[in-house]
């Protein structure tokens, strides 16, 4: 059996080592459960059995299905944990490897996201990446997070050394939040909960639930586990969803297990027990809005004091989107044709130009029309045009250029997703300098003159030091 807060349930057995929660009704027990979407948190037992630890993964999956959530939270390691350095480095795959397909596959026929919440990610270089990896329900990833802090620890008189940076590579970039349809989600891993200056980043780009899939070491679980979960929750008014590794991985590792859903609060409103099993709970993002006017700590900060932790703007972080593509309405943008990114902008190449050095900034979120996007979303997307707009000036020599969003198909809108269009513009391009705007609503409905991916890629490559 496993414990749910909130809920009256029953128990099954379903699987070795699986148990499972039926509910039917849901107690009313304050705002935090009346309304909203239903998610389920797992905890697993994962062995160096890439294969058992993939069956458990596809049953909690279809578990959570079976009791109606929308998106299921899989621990750290839930690929594997080998038992040597040597045995999990000789294990990990690339994010394109099966491992990954299968669970891909597995959210598409089910209809429900998934996160893997720690994947072994192998890179061309053999190192590893520890890597959360959302999958929406069409089975695509949208996000992928590499862990920005490293488990490098040593307190023998506890039990506890070891040192992750040994076979894994450093992430280098907190993700801007994922927009999904029960909230925005905060993406982070294990020892990241430790550093509150990153939860505090999350929120202020827009995060309304935080994660923390671990493998949390049994010798500190008991002190610190639910403690650092509930002030994460409760600095930054937001739901923490914590899935967990739980019992012992051989004869040298053992995790501390109770995978845990918080709210805004700080009240665990789900939890799993001992073994492999599902909690679940609501997400009410109304109650999350609430309490933040209720306790309005972000305008309460003292910012004349300290410092804010901003936004980053860096092209070099697209060197941690490998392998991932951005959803631009009904096609895709590999990360290789994006030259420049943000917490929310991405800044990339054109598959068809009306003019040399044509480019398109769009924001990560997909938006299909300007007045949905948020105050946020806005003041990012015109800051990364203006910075565009100055270097592909200053790379084609000229002081002009062509500005134009298209909102709307009647507005000559093909790709729905909001984007601007930067177009350079030099002495004589145009008979007549508006005919720019016929070409414009004309030049993708014509089926020639399309590059091909090595081109857009050879030009993005060439950007990308001009926004260093």
């Amino acid at each position: 059996m496993f414990i749910v807060h909130k809920f009256k349930s029953s128990v099954r057995l379903v699987h070795p080592k699986l148990y499972h929660f039926n509910f039917s009704t849901m107690a009313t027990f304050g705002p935090s459960t009346s309304t909203g979407d239903v998610i389920a948190v797992a905890q697993m037992n994962s062995t160096n059995s890439k294969t058992e630890n993939l069956e458990t993964c596809k049953t909690l999956i279809s578990r959570a299905v079976e009791q109606g959530a929308k998106m299921v939270f899989l621990p750290e390691a839930c690929d594997y944990i080998g038992n040597s350095h040597e045995e999990t480095e000789s294990l990990a795959e690339p994010l394109n490897g099966p491992w990954v397909k299968s669970i891909q596959r597995e959210a598409e026929s089910k209809k429900i996201w998934v996160s893997l919440g720690g994947f072994h990610e192998k890179l061309e270089n053999g190192r590893l990446r520890n890597a959360q990896v959302i999958i929406n329900s069409q089975g695509e990833i949208t996000a992928v997070y590499r862990k920005v802090h490293l488990f490098d620890v040593n307190f023998p008189e506890k039990g506890v050394v070891m040192q992750e940076s040994k076979y894994i590579e450093q992430g280098t970039e907190i993700l801007p939040p994922v927009s999904t349809p029960f909230g925005k989600i905060g993406l982070a891993i294990c020892y990241d909960v430790r550093f509150p200056e990153m939860s505090i980043k999350l929120t202020q780009a827009g995060a309304q639930i935080l994660t923390y899939p671990s493998a949390f070491m049994f010798e500190t679980g008991a002190n610190h586990w639910e403690a650092l979960l509930k002030c994460r929750a409760l600095e930054n008014l937001a739901y923490v969803v914590a899935a967990a590794q739980t019992g012992a991985h051989g004869s040298k590792r053992k995790s501390w297990g109770h995978a845990s859903i918080i709210d805004p609060y700080g009240s665990i409103i789900a939890q799993c027990s001992e073994g492999t099993n599902l909690a679940f709970a609501k997400i009410n993002l109304d109650y999350v809005e609430t309490l933040r006017k209720s306790i309005p700590v972000w305008s309460n900060r003292r910012f004349d004091l300290y410092p804010k932790l901003e936004a980053s703007h860096s092209s070099d972080a697209l060197q941690n989107c490998k392998n991932i593509e951005f959803t631009f309405g009904q096609v895709k943008v590999p990360a290789e044709h994006v030259f420049f990114k943000t917490q929310l902008t991405i800044a990339f190449v054109n598959k068809k130009c009306v003019v040399p050095g044509h480019v398109l900034v769009a924001p990560i979120r997909l938006v299909t029309k300007f007045h949905e996007m948020s105050d946020e979303e806005v003041a990012d997307l015109f800051q990364v045009v203006k910075r565009v707009e100055k270097v592909m000036e200053q790379k084609y020599k000229t002081d002009s250029s062509t500005l134009c969003i298209q909102d709307g198909i009647h507005a000559g809108q093909t790709i729905r997703h909001v984007h601007v269009h930067i177009l350079p513009r030099v002495p004589g391009d145009f008979a007549f300098n508006d005919d720019i705007y016929k070409e414009l609503q004309n030049h993708d409905k014509v089926d020639k003159g399309w590059r091909n991916s090595e081109e857009m890629t050879e030009e993005s490559n060439s950007l990308r030091p001009l926004f260093s």
